[in-house]
């Protein structure tokens, strides 16, 4: 019945979303016509994130705008899955008529049936049906020569500001056999970037320890993973062993993404975080200790309720302090549902949005020293694409992420191509972004 329908998807959110829809991509192309134009589909999937209330207010405006074009003579039907469904869908059902079909984050293997009810004039509510995720088979929508490769779902932390447990549930981990298949089908990769709400409580729900190292391990053995790059380390549980693993495995990039979220112990002590300023100011100085090369990320709230000038003021000297290579910066959203909701001494809104503003302006000044080191330097990246606007090549070194850091823009005489290393010869540097030449094709 759907065989010949044009389906296409718009994914929001995080990266582990994006590995979600990826899945969702694979099951229409097995089962419809897939399509990159929403303009020519019959039927458009949004999957959606709901963590935050930005988030939320984002899928709500991408519905209207796909669903404005039902009078282009193609659109016909429109699926909401993933987060936004999965937690509110007994707010949204009856009043989001627009929808056609909701399914939640588990319920993508179900994805043709819901469409196919929707064309026999049926609304459907697929929410929570679905009791295992059979279909493991990925159309990727990142470049060819990177991937993310999500290890884990839900999370144990019960921060008290953050609405994951309640929507993606407790922990639960992919066994390591699974993942080493799974990334074995994704093809030759220079970068294989581990992703979870925390990879570094991997396999606790299923071994009965962390198996972050193992799992490592494991991948690296693969011919078709050149390198691995690791995101949302929990400080309290980046072990003697995984910074040794991070040391001495040549497949590991020097690169570490630890979300801190704030510096002050009585704000991280309201937010239920582990750890103290005192702490995480030792993990990474200990890190640049062991691994004198390593790039360190993080990220932070202002505003969370309680939040003083004085707590702002050690916020703003901690990030002097650490001098980290990266970080991202969130006003505190109050979302119902988690305990900081209720917490007294909420903060206006002008205010968290000044303090935003005060932390990315102490942090672009850091990241342009940290950058300027590099002027002068020749470093290897790896080419991403081309900027036409720029008029330059891009890409990345080991100590940019693909889409929260910056990127190397750099000029070449020769034939250029994506997912190659190229040495760079660094003539420039910003806030964020490099600014080279590249001199030849990378040489090991």
């Amino acid at each position: 019945m759907l065989k010949d329908k044009k389906i296409g998807l718009i994914s929001l959110g995080c990266d582990k979303n994006r590995v979600d829809s990826e899945r969702a991509l694979a099951i229409i192309g097995d089962n419809a016509v897939l399509v990159n134009d929403i303009n020519e589909a019959n039927v458009v999937v949004i999957n959606t994130c709901a963590f935050l209330e930005s988030a939320r207010a984002e899928a709500v405006e991408t519905v209207f705008e796909v669903n404005s074009l039902r009078g282009n003579g193609n659109l016909e039907k429109i699926v909401v899955t993933g987060c936004l469904p999965e937690k509110f869908i007994s707010d949204i059902f009856d009043e989001f008529i627009e929808v056609d079909a909701f399914l939640g984050i588990n319920d993508y293997d179900l994805l043709m049936t819901a469409i196919e009810e929707t064309y026999k004039g049926n609304r459907v509510n697929f929410v929570g049906k679905n009791k295992k995720v059979i279909k493991k088979e990925r159309i990727m929508t990142t470049p060819c020569h990177y991937s993310y490769l999500k290890i884990a779902d839900g999370c144990n932390n019960k921060c008290t500001y953050c609405l994951i447990p309640k929507i993606r549930g407790k922990y639960v981990s992919t066994p390591i056999e699974e993942l080493v298949a799974e990334t074995k089908e994704l093809g030759d990769l220079k970068e294989l970037i581990l992703v979870a709400q925390d990879v570094t409580r991997y396999g606790e729900d299923l071994y009965g320890e962390k198996k972050l190292v193992e799992l490592i391990r494991a991948l690296s053995q693969l011919d078709n993973v050149e390198g691995i790059r690791l995101l949302y380390c929990y400080p309290d549980a980046i072990t003697n062993e995984l910074i040794n693993e991070i040391k001495t495995n040549p497949k590991v990039l020097k690169y570490v993404d630890i979300p801190l979220q704030h510096s002050e112990n009585a704000v991280l002590k309201r937010m239920n975080r582990r750890g103290t300023r005192e702490e995480y100011l030792a993990l990474i100085a200990k890190l640049r200790e062991e691994i004198p090369s390593i790039s360190i990320r993080s990220t932070f709230i202002t505003g969370f309720p309680g939040e003083t000038e004085e707590d702002f003021s050690g916020l703003v000297n901690f990030i002097k302090d650490a001098k980290l290579s990266n970080a991202g910066f969130f006003a505190y959203s109050r979302e119902e549902f988690t305990p900081a909701y209720k917490l007294p001494n909420q903060i206006e809104e002008s205010v968290k949005q000044a303090r935003l503003e005060k932390l990315y302006s102490v942090q672009k000044e850091i990241s342009k020293e940290n950058l300027q080191k590099l002027v002068g330097t020749t470093i290897e990246v790896v080419c991403d694409g081309i900027d036409y606007e720029k008029q330059s090549f891009y890409g990345r070194h080991y100590g940019f992420a693909p889409d929260i850091d910056g990127k190397v823009y750099f000029t070449y005489d020769g034939t250029i191509a994506q997912g190659e290393s190229y040495s760079v010869y660094v003539e420039e540097a910003d806030e964020y972004d490099l600014h080279g030449r590249a001199q030849d094709e990378f040489a090991e």
